[in-house]
């Protein structure tokens, strides 16, 4: 009994996970190599949710073909898609709160506690 899976599908899960591999890098080396808290707030948040996409795309690929639904990964997906914006934006926030230095200034509005009354 043969429990392999098609070559094309085998293939597109193959690209699907070195592409997830290749923006969870970039955001891995983001977060090493640029200069400030907002930047390297940026480059991981965005990265992973792409690299971590691509990666829960190619399991319910395979499990969609080995007659599974994929359901587990599906509710990942969404999980991640909408805790990591609010997470970034949370902590972005505080630290406009504590006035953390950057390479730009941040605007006038950006924290309640600074807007001119």
């Amino acid at each position: 009994m043969n429990m392999g899976f098609h070559p094309v599908i085998e293939w597109l899960a193959a690209l699907l996970l070195l592409l997830g591999a290749f923006f969870l890098l970039v955001g891995a080396i983001g977060l090493t190599r640029l200069p400030d808290f907002f930047m390297r707030l940026h480059a991981p948040t965005k990265a992973s949710t792409l690299g971590l996409g691509g990666m829960l795309l190619a399991s319910m690929l395979l499990a969609a073909a080995h007659g599974r639904a994929g359901f587990a990964e599906l509710l990942i997906t969404l999980f991640v898609f909408v805790t990591a914006p609010v997470s970034a934006n949370l902590l972005a926030q505080a630290a406009l709160h504590l006035r953390v230095p950057g390479k730009a200034p941040p605007p006038e509005d950006a924290v309640p506690e600074r807007r001119a009354s």
